[in-house]
């Protein structure tokens, strides 16, 4: 809504605005992008225009959504679902990713999941095995070694620290 605003109030016409992407009907001059930028400043957005930020965004915007706004589970490896969606070869947003980032996709992808898990377990609505199928884990097995590598502690000990709370989606 932000972006929109922004938009309207320089006269511009977009077709389409979503996260992390608008897209401008009329060519934008140096002046308005520089008032765009400001505008959005002041609501605590950036403006990108670098295309490896935004390829960065786009993945990361991915996984979220995948994980945390997505119940369906891939039908293919999330290298392909990636390559697929963003119409970049795997290896290099992944080596990209690498180095801008300072993990790799598929630890940010657990890191992602396990997060969901602890919101999950938090909410105390369903039990572990629901909480792994609904994650698309293997098994209770699976998940709960890769929450107890992730979070050095076990899904249930977690359960039980009642002080112990996620970590918000902007600070991962």
């Amino acid at each position: 809504m932000v972006v929109k605003s922004e938009l309207e109030k320089l006269g511009l016409h977009y077709i389409s605005v979503e996260l992390g992407e608008a897209e401008i009907l009329e060519t934008i001059s140096p002046e308005q992008l520089s008032l765009f930028d400001e505008g959005l400043k002041k609501s605590g957005l950036e403006l990108m225009d670098d295309k490896k930020s935004m390829l960065i965004e786009k993945i990361k915007n991915s996984i979220i959504e995948l994980v945390h706004y997505s119940d369906e589970q891939l039908k293919i490896n999330l290298s392909d679902y990636l390559s697929e969606k963003l119409n970049f070869d795997y290896t290099y947003i992944a080596n990209l990713f690498s180095e801008v980032q300072g993990t790799t996709i598929e630890k940010f992808f657990i890191a992602h999941k396990i997060e969901r898990a602890k919101e999950l377990l938090v909410y105390d609505e369903l039990n572990l095995t629901e909480i792994a199928d609904k994650l698309h884990y293997s098994s209770v097995a699976h998940l709960s070694n890769q929450f107890k590598k992730t979070t050095g502690l076990t899904p249930s000990h977690f359960k039980k620290l009642k002080h112990k709370r996620r970590i918000g989606l902007e600070d991962m």
